[in-house]
Formats: structure tokens, C-alpha cells, sequence
């Protein structure tokens, strides 16, 4: 059974102040969500879904990506994910590893160690010990997830802690979430 990446871009970024949605703001040359996409392609997924909801990434995004539009972005990142996951079933895919489109510094290395990892049915990256993305959620957990809100493994992590690994990955973490972080990130 088939493995898929799974990039999750439904937000608006209300934090974001700049002229224009964070996802879509230059950075190295590209832009962010384009620079999270490569890192996620790179990791050799069968699939790879891009699922985004209040701005459309359509033209940031190669053959090789299924797009999915979330039309209930306004409810929450889990949303989201459900989209994502509806995707993975029809697919009969075993397992998703999901990031978040504003985290350019996540590499394909930790996307492609998250997959790998096969202790528990819920593989979570980590950084200097503390988790964060990259999560890999077998498709023997997707109904427990949440169908709304903000959150998604996350609130697996609290309620079956005996399901998750950790798994030790390279990289940077932040995500931008205002101009600040931008700029922040502009300037290493």
C-alpha cells in the first residue's frame, strides 16, 4: 500500500500583515509555500497532496501534486486534514505524512524519516526534542482525528501518547506566521 505526502495550505494567515497571503511572500528566491512543496516532493511519496482553501496555490503547484480545494477552510486546520484524508482513502493509501505549507524549513530528509519510522501508527517529528512537523498518521487512526477546529494529531499526542514515536530530524521548524517571522527568517 501506497504512502502520501500531504501539505496543508487552507488557512488565511490572519496573523500575517503583509500585502499579500504569507504562503505566496518571496523568500530565497521562491516563495514559502513553494519551498515547503519541494522539501515534501523530495521525499519520494507515491502521492502527494496539496490541500489549500482561502487563497488558491493552484499555479504554485506541479503535475505531480493532486490539489484539493478545502471550501470549509473557515472552520479550522483540521478541515484540513479531513480533506487530505478523503483523498488518501479513495487512493487506499496506508499512511499520510502531513506539514504545514508555511514551514519552508522543514527538509525532505525529516518528511522522508517521518515516512520511514513504522514503531506506532503515529510517527511525529522532532527537533532538539520537541515535536513538531512532520506527523505521520496511519490510516488505522484517521477516525479518530478531529472533523474541525485547529487541531489535528495534536490531540492524539494527549489522548493516546502510546501511539506516537518520535522520530530525531534535521532542519528548522518555525513557521511564519506574521511579517515579523518573515522577516525574521529574511535575515539568517
Amino acid at each position: 500500500m501506497a504512502k502520501a505526502g500531504l501539505l496543508l495550505c487552507g488557512g488565511e494567515g490572519s496573523r500575517f500583515r503583509g500585502n499579500v497571503n504569507k504562503l505566496v511572500q518571496p523568500l530565497d528566491g521562491s516563495v514559502v509555500v513553494a519551498i515547503s512543496l519541494a522539501a515534501m516532493l523530495g521525499a519520494g511519496f507515491e502521492f502527494n497532496i496539496v490541500v489549500d482553501g482561502a487563497i488558491d496555490l493552484s499555479s504554485y503547484l506541479t503535475p505531480a501534486v493532486l490539489h484539493v480545494k478545502n471550501e470549509n477552510w473557515r472552520e479550522g486546520m483540521a478541515t484540513s486534514l479531513q480533506c487530505g484524508i478523503d483523498v488518501a482513502r479513495k487512493l487506499d493509501i496506508e499512511s499520510i505524512v502531513v506539514g504545514l505549507g508555511d514551514q519552508p524549513g522543514i527538509s525532505s530528509s525529516s518528511w522522508k524519516a517521518v515516512s520511514e519510522s513504522h514503531e506506532r501508527p503515529i510517527a511525529v517529528a522532532t527537533y532538539h526534542g520537541k515535536r513538531r512537523n512532520p506527523v505521520r498518521l496511519d490510516s488505522s487512526i484517521w477516525d479518530l482525528l478531529p472533523r474541525s477546529g485547529d487541531e489535528g494529531a495534536r490531540t492524539l499526542f494527549r489522548a493516546f501518547p502510546e501511539l506516537v514515536e518520535e522520530v530525531d530530524c534535521d532542519g528548522n521548524p518555525r513557521d511564519i506566521d506574521t511579517l515579523e517571522d518573515l522577516i525574521k527568517w529574511n535575515s539568517f
